[in-house]
């Protein structure tokens, strides 16, 4: 019997399901794997030689699981891997997420904005060719250390906590928020909160989701059946597993439908 093809996605925990769950809108016909690595949790204050020696072990399980495309749902991973995962897995089709300036410069570019992402995002070369092309010069750059570990915990009082330290020197001095990793949109109406309810949110997740699309269907990939996700932890934790299922309102093992 021929094995099923999946689609993997992979993230540092479980914040690149606010990509799954896009992605799932519009190809609900595949099969998932999600891969959270909570035992190397989180990637944004590691060496790039790190990050790179992780992803592409991350890679190589994905491969041998039988993925058609890589799905690499971490802005620090993307920034930071993807160009060395690209030329050495030609065959395999990786498509990325990067935080949402762009959007900015395309839809809100005269508005002052504040860019909410990891130390090793901001710090990446990716990161900064993309800034240097869309500057609107109204931005700030935030680097929020250790927020995506906080979010992965789920301490609602930690995260109030950090943001009003963190950001809350913005409030009344910008409009536009991108959220430059996967972690944060879980956590939109705390940041709004914060800074205020007149805040418009990037984030890069629709757009990959459609450029996902849009790459299997030039290759012949796409599924029409009935689909499933499944799900690991790379500390096998159970609490990580509950929150995954519970985030994305589907039950374990079930097939999944188009989330509304």
């Amino acid at each position: 019997m021929e094995k099923e093809t999946k689609i993997g996605v992979f993230d540092s925990g479980i914040g690149g399901i606010t990509v799954l769950k896009e992605i799932i809108r519009i190809l609900p016909n595949e099969n998932y794997i999600y891969f959270s690595d909570s035992l190397y949790n989180p990637y944004g204050d590691k060496s790039p030689q790190k990050i790179i020696h992780r992803c592409e072990e991350i890679t190589q399980f994905l491969i041998k699981e039988n993925c058609k495309a890589i799905v690499i749902a971490c802005n620090t991973a993307s920034a930071t891997a993807v160009q060395y995962l690209r030329k050495k897995y030609k065959n395999m089709l990786f498509i990325a997420i990067e935080p949402a300036y762009k959007m900015v410069y395309d839809y809100a570019y005269e508005k002052p904005t504040l860019v909410m992402a990891t130390k090793g995002t901001i710090r990446s070369e990716k990161f900064n060719l993309l800034f240097q092309k869309y500057n609107n010069h109204k931005t700030y750059l935030h680097a929020c250390i250790g927020l995506a570990d906080i979010i992965e915990k789920g301490d609602k009082e930690k995260i109030q906590k950090y943001l009003k330290k963190e950001i809350g020197i913005f409030k009344g001095k910008v409009n536009n928020v991108v959220l430059g990793c996967t972690h944060y949109p879980l956590i939109e109406t705390q940041i709004r909160e914060v800074l205020g309810k007149d805040i418009t949110f990037f984030n890069g997740a629709a757009r990959l989701a459609i450029h996902l699309k849009d790459e299997l269907e030039a290759r012949d990939l796409l599924e029409n059946k009935e689909g499933k996700v499944e799900f690991l932890d790379s500390q096998n934790l159970p609490e990580k597993e509950k929150r995954f299922w519970e985030l994305l309102k589907i039950e374990e093992g079930k097939k999944y439908e188009i989330i509304k």
